[in-house]
């Protein structure tokens, strides 16, 4: 009789043992309890590694921001009423004849393709370093049409800490590039940095070397010829952008040459209030036409303006310094002159007068 196989008969292999995870055979050991403090330190610390990435990419997009700050390539959107225009003397004002009739036809067609550059402030506004047409085409716009998509204009955000020497710099570098741009607006702003002893800036001569240190030799010879013009009739030229570089240096050369000239300008100019641009350069042209004396050959060598340049610091007062050149003397103090009496003011003039020419 044959042996009958149990219902319940297993063939095991040799190692019946079974393989128990050991992750599996850990919580086993461990508990419930230990198991659940376990996966919350695994949580943590991942945790900790996500944040720890986080704030490593965070620290490098924040110095990626400052180095494009630094290039002027940071552009967003700002209000265009917190744009100033105080900080740097402009080459091109306001108040002169911007000719924006294209620029704000083409901003209401196809938009701002060059975004302004500023300067914050640190007041939360910002100083307009390029771009005085473009700003004053969109506030004309909003003037006009009150639309919401003109009080903000897209601008390149500088770092702070950009000296006024290196702003003056990158606004001349881009207007230069205007075909536009005439000599008398280059030598006011070499004025104007002169006179205000931008970055210790002592005289006009520095002033256009600083500035326009981008231009050839010769134009900034006739940049100097120009201030010299604008220094001699600024109070009443009102037209002085109007002037070409041959009637500029043509009148820089009577000038010089005969001291009643300005005079005879100012009297000729007077007489035809409200003139426009063509009628004020007709005006100087007749004058430069009725030479009355010739006017010497000008020399080679040196520009003019370097010839006989005599620079002092006298031992006076504080910050004194004097230049004095041909036909002209510059007394530069640390000192609000406006304030002085003008009575000492015109007893000092005659005093150093009297000095001079009793030598």
């Amino acid at each position: 009789m044959s042996r009958k196989r149990r219902m319940f008969d297993i063939d095991l292999p040799e190692d019946a043992s079974p393989e128990i995870p050991e992750d599996r055979e850990a919580k086993a050991r461990r508990g419930p309890m230990a198991t659940a403090i376990g996966e919350a330190g695994a949580a943590a610390r991942h945790r900790a590694e996500v944040e720890a990435d986080i704030r490593a990419e965070n620290d490098a997009l924040a110095h990626e921001l400052v180095r494009l700050k630094k290039l002027g390539l940071v552009t967003d959107l700002i209000a265009v009423e917190a744009v100033r225009t105080t900080r740097l003397t402009r080459d091109r004002h306001l108040s002169d004849d911007l000719d924006l009739g294209d620029l704000k036809a083409s901003l209401r067609d196809i938009g701002l393709s060059n975004p302004i550059r500023v300067a914050p402030d640190g007041q939360g506004g910002y100083e307009l370093v390029q771009g005085l047409r473009r700003l004053t085409a969109y506030r004309e716009l909003l003037a006009e049409t009150g639309e919401d998509r003109w009080r903000v204009i897209p601008a390149g955000i500088m770092a702070q800490g950009e000296t006024d020497a290196g702003l003056y710099r990158r606004m001349v570098d881009e207007n230069l590039i205007r075909k536009d741009v005439s000599f008398a607006e280059m030598a006011q702003l070499a004025r104007a940095y002169a006179d205000e002893g931008v970055e210790g800036c002592a005289d006009l001569d520095q002033a256009v070397n600083v500035l326009y240190a981008s231009v050839a030799p010769q134009k900034r010879s006739y940049i100097r010829r120009f201030a010299l013009v604008m220094a001699r009739l600024d109070k009443v030229l009102d037209h002085p952008s109007a002037m070409s570089r041959a009637v500029g240096l043509a009148l820089a050369d009577r000038l010089e040459a005969e001291p009643d000239f300005a005079a005879e300008v100012r009297r000729a100019l007077q007489a035809h209030p409200g003139r426009d641009a063509a009628r004020e350069v007709a005006i100087l042209r007749d004058l430069l036409a009725a030479q009355s004396a010739p006017v010497p050959e000008k020399g080679r060598g040196a520009p003019r303006g370097r010839r006989g340049r005599v620079a002092l610091s006298v031992p006076v007062g504080p910050g004194v310094r004097a230049t004095a050149t041909q036909g002209k003397m510059e007394l530069r103090a640390d000192l609000d002159f406006g304030a002085v009496d003008r009575g000492r003011l015109e007893r000092a003039i005659e005093a150093f007068w009297k000095e001079i020419d009793a030598g």
